[in-house]
This record gives structure tokens, sequence and C-alpha cells, in this order.
């Protein structure tokens, strides 16, 4: 069987297996870096129950309710450092996504974030919805009002990047959805660009905040460098 270094180092992709240890480190590692923001979570897949499975690592990493204002309303006061330090210590937090209560003058969407692994691509994929405070879903239109400038620039000029809306695949909703196409590329050049990943541990470990550094850019939700930092003995 090939490892994990040897997978990520010839094509960027981990297995299923891996990419369940990889989330739950990722998820340990972020409440032990951000303990007063919100947490992502494993949502396991509950399949039928007259259908028997040894597969106990289906299922999805997930963040949801997550509060973003407008790109030209972030001066209102949502992002200042006082917040951000008060709650993370930590000055490198470059987080888009607003975490604290937003003004009861602005206009609030809110974001949930599902990291799914792709049996197709061999890659995490990330499905997104957005809504207004009555649940309204908004279409694609209005979420690119929310997304930074850069990443409306991407999502026009990257050959590697754009958005798509098909049906969740555990929830049977449409959902937006990144597609991974090109990740296994960039993922790749990621790993061989770090001597430290070549080390089966490591590279798990830090898989998904690799790839989450570079992915939730395009959507506006961004991850402590902290998190990227060379780690060992992760568990959930």
């Amino acid at each position: 069987m090939v490892g994990t270094c040897e997978a990520i180092a010839s094509g960027g992709t981990i297995s299923s297996s891996d990419f369940y240890k990889a989330a739950s480190a990722f998820i340990h590692r972020w409440k032990l870096i951000n303990s007063d923001f919100p947490s992502w979570s494993w949502v396991p897949y509950q399949k039928l129950r007259w259908i028997s499975s040894d597969d106990k690592v289906d299922g999805y990493l997930s963040l949801e309710k997550i509060c973003l204002l407008r790109p030209q309303e972030e001066k209102g006061g949502c992002l200042e450092e006082t917040d951000i330090d008060g709650a993370g210590n930590n000055n490198e937090y470059l987080d888009e996504a607003t975490l604290v209560p937003p003004p009861s003058d602005q206009e609030v969407h809110y974001y949930d974030f599902h990291i799914l692994h792709c049996a197709s691509y061999s890659v995490p994929v990330l499905y997104f919805r957005a809504y207004c405070c009555d649940g309204q879903q908004l279409m694609f239109e209005e979420i690119e009002k929310d997304l930074p400038s850069q990443s409306v620039d991407t999502l026009l000029n990257s050959k590697w990047t754009f958005i798509t809306q098909e049906e969740h695949p555990y929830l049977n909703r449409p959902w937006f959805k990144l597609h991974p196409c090109g990740t296994s590329e960039w993922m790749k050049l990621l790993f061989l660009s770090d001597a430290s990943w070549f080390n089966n541990e490591i590279a798990i470990e830090r898989y998904v905040a690799s790839w989450l550094s570079v992915v939730g850019q395009v959507v506006g939700l961004r991850i402590p460098m902290e998190l990227l930092k060379e780690v060992s003995g992760s568990q959930l």
C-alpha cells in the first residue's frame, strides 16, 4: 500500500481513511488555538440501519452559521484588532469571517462550510451555502458580493478555481461547491516545497490545514497561521 507521503508527493492526494485522521487532527488543533471561536466538528454519515458496513470514517467536517459582512462594510468595526486579539491573542489571525456580533445596522449573511472527501479526485472538497437572518438562501450573484475582491478575480482568471452548484452528497440538497479538479496539483507543490512534510504523521496532521489555507481564501475564510506550524501527536 502506498503511504501518505508517497501519495501526496506523487499526486497530491489523500485517502478517505487518512482524510479522517487529518480532519481529526485539524479539529484538535483548531480547538487548542481558537478555543473562543466557533469550532469545526466531524459529522458522521448515518447509513441505513439495515445496511451493514465496517466504514467508521464516512462523514465530513462542518463549520456552520459563520457571519460574513460584505467587504466594503468591514471598516465598520467588526474586524477590529481588539476583537481578534481578545478572542485569539494572535495577530496572525487574518480571517475574513466575522466571528464577533455585528452591528445591528449592517446587512449580515450566514455561511455553512462543509469539507468532504472527494472519492473521484482523492482530495478534500469544500461545499458551502449562504443565507440571510430569516433563513432565505442566497443566490450566487449575492454571494459574489460578499467575497473579497481578490477572490472574485481568482474565480474569473484561474483555470483551477471555479464554483458550481450541485447536490450535497450527504444532505441531498443543492449546495455550492468549489470544484476540486486542480487540488491535487497544488497540494503536490505544497508538499514538495516543505521538507517537513516527508513524515507520514506530519503529512496527515497538516494536510487539511494546508489545503484550507488556500481554498478558504476563495470564499473569504482564512485560518490562523499557527495551524500550519509543525505539530505532532495531535488527536481528536
